[in-house]
């Protein structure tokens, strides 16, 4: 059965991509940049190119009716161009990329969607964005064109290397390494060291956009769970739920803005991770009982093994230099799958709301025929060439996303302008 779904698998990217099955990025349109990324009039974008012959001119169509540019092109433009005195460049404040967790153990519930189209938003609003996939699934790897990725590569190649480190840093800790009662690096097993020995940015991946890199997932990543209890055996004084954010704590603050993680539907060593690491908690959900079931769910179990990690592990986060309890700068749950014509759908967000409040986006995820598509062809929205479809389909799709986004943003720099002790538990 695996056999025949991995052909199927490489029928649908040669279908999808290229011959060669590798993704690429498709241009963009003056229409496009000047309506959703730069918002001024075509013909005032169009006056600027003519005016300076050395800002990127894209490829013009043999009609000479449309003109179209890279991602690299566009963000050319956007460090070059000035409208009014007005910078193009998105708002960045000082200090390290935020870190944002796309999670809830419900499947189904759009995770992977809502992850890919912001980290795609935000690329084209000009940041930099490194995505990392928890799921074992792999979906959101498989969508950014990313085939043959080894376990080594993924979370769990960085859990690897932060058990060893970790355990060279507590037996530095002894005066004797003798009376140490826990394993050095050179004393774990092999395999362990192995991978192990990797540097940070061994991990990280190019995608097909170009300011948005991944560290990937696979199939075989199923087997951290299991493997990280088998480390806690093996050293006992390993934070494991550290691991990801001591790694992200070791790239350098400018090399990207915004950090997104896609968790597994579960709660475990994986997603434990991601929430510790995480500064906003985003929680999709859809417009059903079933979901608002599951989200109630997940916020008491994630709620309680978080409490259960504060009080069984204190002593050991302060040693590691972790901050224990763990707070976020902000929760927001999403509604995805959404019809606004659906009466069910509209009384679930009003149940929604009722019971989380202002915690809830105003803007939800809408399904339309376009974000359908989306996961059919491995092409979010913004990978979608509106010429594939109606123009208002497609501009439909996306004003949904963008809303989303926008508010998405509005969250990011909230909590970038805010003081770290201003954080809510």
């Amino acid at each position: 059965m695996n056999a025949r779904s991995l052909a199927q698998q490489a029928a649908v990217r040669r279908a999808t991509f290229d011959p060669g099955e590798v993704k690429a990025l498709r241009p963009f349109s003056i229409w496009e940049i000047s309506t959703f990324m730069f918002d001024v009039p075509a013909d005032t974008l169009r006056k600027k190119l003519a005016e300076d012959p050395s800002l990127p001119q894209g490829e013009t169509e043999e009609d000479g009716r449309q003109r179209w540019f890279t991602l690299d092109e566009i963000n050319e433009l956007r460090r070059r161009l000035r409208f009014r005195g007005k910078r193009l460049l998105p708002e960045r404040p000082a200090g390290r990329a935020l870190r944002v967790a796309v999670s809830n153990f419900k499947g189904g519930v759009g995770k992977t969607v809502v992850a890919q189209h912001l980290a795609h938003a935000a690329a084209l609003d000009g940041y930099r964005v490194l995505v990392v996939d928890f799921d074992p699934q792999a979906t959101l790897t498989h969508s950014m064109g990313l085939v043959e990725v080894k376990e080594w590569h993924t979370v769990w190649g960085i859990m690897c290397r932060d058990l060893c480190r970790e355990a060279d840093r507590i037996m530095a800790t002894y005066d004797d390494p003798d009376d140490c009662p826990y394993p050095a690096a050179d004393e774990l097993p092999e395999d362990v060291q192995s991978i192990g020995a990797q540097r940070v940015q061994d991990f990280i991946q190019p995608t097909c956009w170009p300011t948005i890199d991944i560290i990937p997932s696979c199939a075989n990543a199923a087997f951290v769970e299991f493997a990280s209890a088998q480390y806690r055996a093996l050293h006992k004084a390993w934070s494991f739920f550290g691991c990801v954010a001591r790694y992200l704590d070791e790239l350098p603050d400018d090399q990207y803005d915004l950090i997104l993680f896609d968790c597994p539907p579960a709660i475990g060593y994986q997603s434990l991770n991601a929430a510790f690491a995480a500064d906003i908690l985003y929680i999709p959900s859809g417009p059903g009982y079933w979901e608002y079931d599951s989200t109630t769910s997940y916020l008491g179990q994630l709620g309680d093994a978080m409490e259960d990690i504060s009080d069984g592990f204190g002593a050991l986060a302060a040693d590691a230099g972790l901050t224990l309890p763990k707070g976020f700068r902000d929760i927001r749950l999403l509604m995805t799958r959404f019809e606004n014509g659906n009466p069910l759908h509209t009384a679930m967000m009003d149940a929604f709301r009722n019971v989380f409040g202002a915690d809830v986006c105003q803007n939800p995820v809408e399904m339309t025929r376009a974000v359908e598509q989306s996961g059919r062809f491995q092409r979010s929205i913004y990978e979608q060439d509106y010429r594939d479809m109606t123009r208002e389909t497609w501009k439909r799709a996306r004003h949904s996303f963008d809303r989303a986004y926008d508010e998405f943003k509005g969250t990011l720099l909230k909590a970038w302008r805010d003081e770290p002790q201003r954080e809510v538990a």
